[in-house]
């Protein structure tokens, strides 16, 4: 004869559940965190203290336009809008979303409608007719989380997805403008090379009648001859560089490359501008920078995904139940199903891992070293960040100087040039007095010419580093998303 258990043993199943999954938690591993000093520490303010704090987000978003180039904006803005590595990050953030659906959907039941239609016959027996409509139910109780834990791995994905399109966008918007300024800067040095081509060929002329009257030899002839030719020879690399740059700008706004030569060709005779920032530049401070840097906030949703994965794996050791359940009609011929007996099933499925030969363990060992390689890339991403802002406001510093004393020994060369010919015309000076003074002009003008592109191309490199060249307004991944790095440059402790 059955006998009824008492409470106390309806009970156990429910106990011994409850003592399965205490057990288990006491078999899983912490995640990884780092320990104390470990992450960087960010410095209150930078080591160069030329260049004033404060700086304006709007202004760091768009700073390609304070160089005062409407042809430079428009190269930046056309990269942006067509660039195949930008269309391709947004491709990936499109991915990211997605995937961020996907992993939502797996914590909500799931509901099929199914239907059939059977035709059957045996030897003995006429044909028969079976039709079935119905509707099956699914769902998996996220009772160690582990969903939870998938769904916040994609969105920390989606977040890391969302600032490695950031980040493409800051890299192309500093290419092009270093392109372009590499393009005006040669152009510049090509159009001081001309000029003084032209006037060392007038200095040739004006030798060989000397040399006509007799009142100097064929060595100053050849002397001066030689240095024509020298300085028509630096005419080729530059056009080099010239075309080089072009192309680079072409492919950069996904076009072919010679499709911006007509465009973009400064005439011979003209001198052409390189492009020059405003001079006055904040600069943020070092925390509101690793804010604002796309590469440090990708590192940091890259440790918060990872730390997901690990309670995700963590979740795969315990115990899982999934409820299904069916309603369905069923019939011989299909008018009948409107008055056929309805017929329902539902079924609770419990699964406990007991030996898997070490593999979810070592799969929760994987995701932990995964995680303490996402801090180790977040602290080399911060200790980047703050390397290339200090170098680039030194290097702003220095060439900014240089740039200035250089001027100032071009003007004197220029004037040192002009005396030299006039006295040489006169007989006062010696022909090599004259090639000197010429030598030193094109060196000093070229100089010239190198140092402010270089000063310009300083500038972008600093709003490169500072993260400059996105809107956070511009690309928002979805409204969860992990919270900025803190003051300290750290994410946030692992739970």
């Amino acid at each position: 004869m059955f006998v009824s258990p008492p409470p106390a043993a309806r009970r156990t199943p429910g106990c011994l559940a409850a003592a399965l999954l205490v057990a288990l938690a006491g078999c899983a591993t912490r995640p990884y965190a780092p320990a104390a000093g470990d992450l960087p520490a960010v410095p209150p303010a930078w080591t160069e203290s030329a260049v004033p704090a404060g700086g304006d987000e709007e202004r760091l978003a768009l700073w390609w336009r304070h160089f005062g180039d409407a042809e430079l904006s428009a190269l930046v803005e056309l990269a942006l809008a067509r660039n195949t590595d930008v269309r391709s990050a947004r491709a990936a953030l499109r991915q990211a979303r997605a995937q961020r659906t996907v992993s939502a959907a797996g914590l909500q039941p799931t509901l099929d409608f199914t239907g059939s239609a059977q035709r059957a016959r045996t030897d003995s027996q006429p044909a028969s007719n079976q039709f079935q409509v119905g509707v099956d139910a699914g769902w998996e109780l996220d009772l160690a989380g582990g969903l939870r834990a998938g769904l916040a791995a994609a969105e920390a994905d989606l977040g890391a997805s969302a600032a490695s399109l950031e980040d493409t966008r800051v890299s192309i918007a500093a290419e092009v403008a270093l392109a372009y300024i590499d393009l005006r800067g040669n152009q510049r040095r090509l159009a001081v090379a001309r000029a003084n081509l032209a006037n060392q060929e007038e200095t040739l002329q004006i030798t060989r009648w000397r040399e006509q009257a007799g009142l100097v030899t064929l060595l100053e002839v050849e002397q001066a001859r030689g240095t024509v030719e020298e300085t028509r020879a630096s005419l080729s690399s530059l056009e080099s560089a010239i075309v080089q740059a072009l192309n680079s700008l072409a492919v950069l706004g996904a076009q072919t490359p010679g499709s911006l030569h007509a465009r973009l060709d400064a005439p011979g005779e003209t001198l052409p501008a390189v492009p020059r920032p405003v001079a006055a530049l904040a600069v943020s401070l070092p925390a509101d920078t690793l804010r604002q840097r796309p590469d440090v906030r990708a590192a940091e949703h890259r440790v918060t995904a990872a730390r997901a994965r690990v309670d995700e794996a963590q979740a795969a050791r315990y115990p899982s139940l999934n409820l299904t359940g069916s309603l369905g009609l069923s019939a011989l011929t299909f008018g009948a199903l409107d008055s056929a007996g309805v017929a329902s099933s539902l079924l609770a499925s419990l699964g406990l891992p007991l030996f898997d030969g070490g593999a979810r363990a070592a799969q929760a060992e994987v995701r932990d070293a995964e995680l303490e390689q996402a801090y180790h890339a977040y602290s080399a991403a911060v200790l980047e960040a703050l390397r290339e802002v200090e170098n680039a406001l030194t290097a702003l510093r220095t060439s900014r100087d240089a740039l200035a004393s250089l001027e100032q020994a071009a003007e004197a060369a220029a004037t040192a040039d002009t005396l030299a010919g006039q006295r040489y015309a006169s007989g006062l000076v010696d022909f090599q007095v004259v090639l000197d003074t010429q030598r030193t002009r094109l060196n000093a003008e070229d100089a010239v010419a190198s140092a402010a592109a270089q000063l310009a191309a300083n500038h972008v490199q600093l709003y490169k580093a500072l993260g400059g060249g996105w809107s956070a307004q511009a690309e928002s991944p979805a409204a969860s998303t992990p919270a900025p790095p803190s003051t300290t440059g750290t994410p946030s402790p692992a739970p």
